[in-house]
């Protein structure tokens, strides 16, 4: 039997790019903020691309399927969603606002010069990253599995009737 072909966007280095706007937000206190804004549109861009490669696969995979369409659809749309929850929105606000209160703690109860502050902060924010790309997952999982997944079915299996 032989291996499966890697998923680009999901088995290689380009994973790392529906990262990029943890990263923008990271530096926020550093850089400019067109610089952060650029990071989202990396990660929107990667979002993007992976949706439409989910949709040729699953064209591809059901070219005879008299429901292409639907599920081209439905691989399109639930890609779509769901990096756009997972690897955009949540995990760039928990890194914006987890920064925002970090810079503000240290302003507070530190006498460190702004600079140290700041770059203190997005080496937290850096650090953060790896901890919450799980429980991120798994709760997007879960809240799609709840809602938008009850109206189409689990991606790859046929819609179901209505």
């Amino acid at each position: 039997m032989g291996t499966a072909e890697p998923d680009l966007y999901r088995d290689t280095w380009v994973r790392y790019l529906g990262y990029a706007n943890e990263v923008g937000e990271s530096f926020r206190p550093l850089v400019p903020v067109p610089v952060v804004w650029a990071s989202y549109g990396v990660a929107t861009a990667y979002v993007t691309a992976d949706a439409i490669d989910k949709g040729r696969k699953a064209a591809t995979a059901h070219a005879q399927d008299p429901a292409q369409a639907t599920r081209v659809g439905v691989a399109v749309v639930d890609t779509f969603v769901w990096q756009s929850l997972a690897s955009v929105a949540i995990p760039g606000i928990t890194i914006n606002r987890l920064c925002a209160a970090s810079l503000t703690v240290l302003g507070a109860l530190t006498r460190w010069p702004l600079p140290v502050r700041r770059w203190t902060t997005t080496a937290l924010g850096l650090a953060t990253i790896p901890l919450i790309i799980t429980p991120i997952d798994r709760t997007v999982d879960l809240l799609m599995d709840s809602s938008l997944r009850k109206l189409y079915g689990p991606p790859g299996e046929p819609p179901a009737p209505h």
